[in-house]
């Protein structure tokens, strides 16, 4: 009986034996396990990231509104004809510069001239009838009736002289004003009907530049501002000016108003009609501290610096450094450089480039052979 109880134990020993030396490897392993991922953790240490940096510096900064426009002349027009006609000779002579009262186109007058020589026959005789029976009024040879009636006749004739030189004068076509003249198809023999359009003509210097700005800049704005304008026909060259009108009603769509500024022209290099941008220097010149844009990252939580800082030195005794992420306020662009209101200092060391694989504390070397651009007014080039 105690052989049967031994023998039926035998198996119980060997499973708890079992039992226990699987959980005293699995135990093993673990802890094994853990010395070595602890052991890899404090060998491991952060990644050293290469980034450029630059300290914040105080620059001059112009306040300016940035917009587009169009040009337009001070006086520009299609010179028509008020009455029709059958073109007798043409002096103009197309893209040339005419003076105010220069002959652009003859009409034939012909009939209308003789009709005024009529007119001007007969005035002279009523002058003359006046003057005869006002002498003889004077000696009460004839009624004061006679007399009133000789000098209606002569304001009336006088009258009908005066229009029918009005009419000679439009049959001769003038430039209202000095400019310079465009296309013409009007040729010799042609027969022109009232308002039929001969030839433009725009006086090119000064011009009008028409622009529109938000109605939150127009407290910024002032008739005598600074205006600064540039076309790409000319991408190296700026054209000044004066804002002269500012429109006193507000687009109830946009929401914008008209500015006018009148321009310098007098190469008569820009036209109207042309394409420009605008800078309107709104106020004095003030100081903000400017970084390149690529310093500043944006995110859900708002815009973000990296600054620069002292961490100490490494086991070789070199200086190390590591980054602070900072949140700033930032304003307005120009160029490549951004102003920041708030968050920064002057001095302060901020990472330009390399933010990408940053985070906070991350240790970092500076290597500043390439930078971003720092220009407050780079120059657009077309390849």
């Amino acid at each position: 009986m105690h052989r049967l109880k031994k023998y039926l134990n035998r198996p119980m020993v060997i499973m708890l034996v079992s039992v226990g030396v699987l959980f005293a490897l699995v135990f093993g392993y673990q802890t094994i396990k853990h010395l070595v991922i602890r052991h890899a953790m404090q060998k491991n240490t952060a990644p050293i990231v290469t980034v450029s940096a630059m300290r914040v510096q105080y620059s001059w900064w112009q306040p300016k509104i940035l917009t587009y426009g169009s040009m337009r002349a001070v006086n520009g027009v299609y010179v028509t004809t008020e009455l029709a006609g059958l073109v007798r000779a043409v002096y103009l002579k197309p893209g040339s510069d005419v003076k105010e009262g220069d002959v652009l186109v003859q009409l034939n007058a012909d009939s209308d001239v003789a009709l005024l020589h009529s007119l001007e026959a007969q005035e002279k005789l009523a002058e003359i009838v006046y003057h005869r029976d006002k002498a003889q009024f004077a000696v009460k040879a004839i009624s004061k009736a006679v007399l009133d009636t000789d000098e209606q006749n002569l304001k009336n004739l006088t009258a009908q002289v005066a229009q029918q030189e009005a009419i000679v004068a439009k049959k001769t076509l003038k430039a209202p004003f000095t400019g310079r003249l465009g296309v013409s198809t009007v040729n010799v023999g042609q027969y022109l009907n009232p308002g039929d359009q001969v030839v433009p003509l725009q006086a090119l210097d000064p011009l009008y530049a028409d622009f529109f700005i938000p109605q939150q800049k127009l407290a910024e704005l002032h008739v005598g501002s600074t205006v600064n304008i540039k076309t790409d026909t000319y991408p190296d060259k700026v054209f000044t000016g004066k804002v002269t009108t500012i429109n006193p009603i507000v687009d109830v769509n946009t929401r914008n108003v008209k500015i006018e500024a009148t321009i310098a022209n007098p190469q008569s290099e820009i036209y109207p009609g042309m394409f420009v941008s605008a800078e309107v220097l709104t106020s004095p010149m003030k100081k903000y501290l400017t970084l390149p844009q690529t310093a500043i990252s944006f995110n859900s939580y708002g815009e973000i610096a990296y600054i620069v800082q002292q961490r100490g030195k490494d086991k070789n005794g070199k200086l190390q450094f590591s980054v602070l992420q900072t949140f700033v306020t930032t304003g307005e662009k120009r160029g490549d450089q951004i102003a920041i209101l708030d968050g920064l200092n002057e001095g302060d060391m901020v990472v330009t480039s390399g933010q990408l694989k940053l985070k906070n504390g991350s240790i970092v070397i500076i290597n500043n052979s390439v930078v971003p651009n720092n220009n407050p007014a780079p120059i657009a080039i077309d390849e």
